[in-house]
């Protein structure tokens, strides 16, 4: 099923930027030293 391994190969891909922008952002709330 090729459509199914690509649907969830970029569900995946995408779930894992979005927690990396939440992270950065939860990160820079957290710790104010960190600058952008």
């Amino acid at each position: 099923d090729q459509p199914v391994v690509l649907g969830v190969t970029l569900l995946a891909a995408f779930f894992i930027v979005v927690a990396n922008l939440v992270v950065d952002l939860l990160y820079a709330v957290i710790d104010p030293r960190v600058r952008y």
